[in-house]
C-alpha cells in the first residue's frame, strides 16, 4: 500500500509539472524538454557505457553534449533565435558531422577495449533520444505559432495507453503480449490501453480546434502501435544491461527515461502525421 501511494503522489506531481510547464509559456516548455531530454540521455549513457573510471565520466558528458545536439538546434530554429535560419541550418549542416566525430577522436586517448561500441552508443544516443525530442519542437511551433494542446494531447493519450493496458492487463490479462522482452504484457491490456487512448483522442478533439477529428484518431492509433512498441524496445534495453529501472529520479516509476520511453518511440511517427496534415 505504502508503495501504491507513493507511486499515485509522484505520478500526481509529475503530470502536474508537466502540464503547468507546457500551459504556462512556450519558454517554459522548452526549459522543461531541454531537462527532460538531458536526463533521459544521461539515464541511457548511463545504462549503456561504463563508469569504472575517470574517462568514462568525461566519454559520459561528451555523449550528453552530442546528444543534445539535434534538439539545441531545434530550439535555435523553431524559436526563431537566428535572423537568418537558411544560413544558420547551412552553417550547422557542415558543423555536425566534425563535431560527431569528436567521439572517435576521444576513443583514441582512452585505451577502452571496445572503442567502436562506446561510439556507436553515442551515436545511437542523439538518434534514439536526441532526434525525437528536436522532432517535438517541430509539432509544438508552426509558422511562429505554439501549439500546446497537441503536446498535451499526445502526452495525454500515451498516458491513457499506459494506464488502460496497466489497470486491464493486471485485472484480466491472460495472453501473454511478448513474453521473451516482457512477460507481464498481455493482449487484453492492450486494448485496454486502446480504448482509454481512443477515449482521450476524444477529448482531445473536443477540446482543441488544432486538428480535425479523424487526425486525433489516427494520433490515438499512432500513440498505441508505436508508443507500445517503445516501452517493449526499452524493456530490451534494460533487459540487455540486465538492469530494472533506468533511473531512481521518480520513486516508484523509476527513471525518466522509464516514464518516456514510448512518448519518444512514438515522436517521429507522430510528427510525420501532424507535419503531413499541417
Amino acid at each position: 500500500m505504502k508503495g501504491l501511494v507513493q507511486r499515485a503522489v509522484t505520478g500526481l506531481l509529475f503530470v502536474a509539472v508537466i502540464t503547468v510547464c507546457i500551459y504556462a509559456s512556450p519558454i517554459s516548455f522548452v526549459i522543461l524538454f531541454t531537462l527532460v531530454a538531458g536526463l533521459c540521455l544521461w539515464e541511457f549513457f548511463g545504462l549503456v557505457l561504463t563508469r569504472n573510471h575517470r574517462r568514462d565520466l568525461v566519454r559520459r558528458n561528451l555523449a550528453l553534449a552530442l546528444g543534445m545536439v539535434p534538439f539545441l538546434l531545434s530550439v535555435t530554429i523553431q524559436l526563431n533565435l537566428v535572423a537568418d535560419r537558411e544560413s544558420f541550418i547551412a552553417f550547422a549542416a557542415l558543423l555536425l558531422f566534425p563535431f560527431l566525430f569528436s567521439a572517435f577522436i576521444y576513443e583514441l586517448y582512452t585505451k577502452s577495449e571496445r572503442p567502436f561500441v562506446n561510439v556507436a552508443f553515442v551515436m545511437l544516443g542523439m538518434v534514439y533520444i536526441g532526434v525525437p525530442f528536436a522532432l517535438l519542437l517541430f509539432v509544438a511551433f508552426d509558422a511562429g505559432a505554439y501549439y500546446p494542446n497537441l503536446i498535451f494531447g499526445l502526452l495525454l493519450m500515451n498516458w491513457m495507453n499506459d494506464s488502460g493496458a496497466y489497470l486491464v492487463g493486471s485485472r484480466i490479462g491472460k495472453t501473454p503480449l511478448f513474453p521473451r522482452i516482457s512477460p507481464k504484457k498481455t493482449w487484453e491490456g492492450s486494448a485496454g490501453g486502446m480504448a482509454l487512448t481512443l477515449i482521450a483522442g476524444v477529448a482531445c478533439f473536443y477540446s482543441s480546434n488544432d486538428l480535425q477529428f479523424k487526425d486525433w484518431m489516427a494520433l490515438a492509433v499512432i500513440v498505441v502501435v508505436f508508443g507500445s512498441l517503445g516501452d517493449l524496445v526499452e524493456s530490451m534495453l534494460k533487459r540487455s544491461v540486465r538492469i530494472k529501472d533506468s533511473g531512481t529520479l521518480l520513486p516508484g516509476h523509476g527513471g525518466l527515461l522509464d516514464r518516456f520511453d514510448a512518448f519518444i518511440f512514438l515522436l517521429p511517427f507522430a510528427t510525420a502525421y501532424i507535419l503531413w496534415v499541417r
